[in-house]
């Protein structure tokens, strides 16, 4: 009865789900007003409602979610990032909504946003946000709700957490309080009001990646290899990097000889290794591309929002992405196309 009178939903998340599968149940029952969210080039489904008129979509960079989210958690009403300066994300003008006649026309557009000038670069002001409600997914949990996450199935469940007036948290396994050693709680019970057993644990790989013992099937050859070969050199002894998806991520197989790198993962992870062997893949482990991972000796997993703090920070040494677009001066477009494609910035923007 409760999920027949739920409606008119806005969601923060950093993704979409797929079609039919998670999220992508409230979308297809229409429980969802608006979305707030970084990525959903994923979900067919969502993007037709979308272009359609009956979404709305408020796109976001992957970062400033995980920060408005632990802001609210923090106590912290709002904050300045440079990430989304001097772009359509600060200056206004994003479709938010179409109208519902089919004409493709806007009716709702982000507003400008507040931007402020701090040792000559600009920021942008972003609110926290007070979630009513906090969704989390834990590997395991303590009767007093302290929480053990697995892999970078972390992500942004411990910001989520933080935000909710209320959190409720789904756990694989729940133990009796003393259990767990205090070095391992990744989230303290303080930020917990509930704790349910997780009784169906399906995780959905969306990007099966293996790593296969034909040689034959990883030669690139062409136009592509020589990219890639040409980008692997910017690659330095020492340097923590991170990669996007496709010909990015591949530029890996040419690092030269003799020199080491760290590849970081925006969603928690520092210290990716290869693709996984055949049959060995694990959902818990995935790239911000939602391809599975393996990760190497002295690797570390974190949250989203520890993961953008070494982004914006200027931890990281090197990144290199794929765009739609690039102009001659270096300008990206790389996450929509007005009434034609959705997708969204996903940690792009961060990076």
């Amino acid at each position: 009865d409760d999920f027949d009178t739920a409606r008119d939903l806005t969601i923060a998340s950093l993704t979409a789900s797929v079609d039919g599968f998670g999220l992508g149940k409230l979308f297809e029952a229409g429980k969802v007003k608006r979305m707030i969210s970084s990525y959903v080039g994923e979900n067919k489904n969502f993007e037709q409602m979308f272009f359609g008129g009956q979404l709305e979509v408020e796109l976001t960079p992957q970062g400033t979610i995980a920060a408005r989210m632990y802001a609210a958690g923090a106590g912290i009403p709002a904050f300045f990032t440079p990430t989304g300066a001097s772009t359509i994300y600060s200056d206004g003008g994003i479709p938010i909504k179409y109208k519902d006649d089919g004409s493709g026309d806007v009716e709702i557009e982000s507003p400008p946003r507040i931007v402020q000038e701090f040792n000559g670069h600009s920021y942008v002001m972003e609110e926290a946000y007070y979630a009513d409600v906090a969704l989390v997914k834990a590997k395991k949990a303590d009767t007093r709700g302290n929480l053990i996450f697995h892999g970078t199935a972390r992500n942004a469940n411990p910001d989520a957490a933080m935000s909710g007036k209320i959190c409720i948290v789904e756990a694989e396994e729940i133990v009796e309080a003393g259990d767990l050693d205090p070095d391992e709680v990744h989230l303290s019970g303080v930020y917990v009001d509930r704790v349910i057993h997780a009784a169906d644990n399906e995780k959905r790989i969306e990007r099966l990646k293996e790593t296969s013992d034909d040689a034959s099937e990883q030669v690139i050859t062409g136009g592509r290899a020589r990219i890639m070969r040409r980008a692997a050199k910017e690659f330095k002894d020492g340097m923590y990097v991170n990669l996007g998806i496709g010909m990015p991520t591949l530029a890996s197989n040419y690092i030269p000889e003799g020199v080491k790198i760290e590849l970081q993962a925006e969603n928690g992870m520092m210290g990716i290794g290869p693709y996984p062997r055949k049959g060995q893949a694990d959902p818990d482990w995935i790239n911000a591309g939602k391809e599975t991972i393996t990760y190497v000796e002295g690797a570390s997993a974190f949250s989203s929002s520890d993961s953008f703090n070494m982004i914006r920070g200027g931890h990281l040494d090197l990144t290199m992405l794929g765009a739609l677009q690039c102009s001659a001066n270096g300008d990206l477009a790389s996450w929509i196309i007005p009434g034609k494609l959705l997708k969204g910035m996903g940690g792009a923007m961060d990076l």
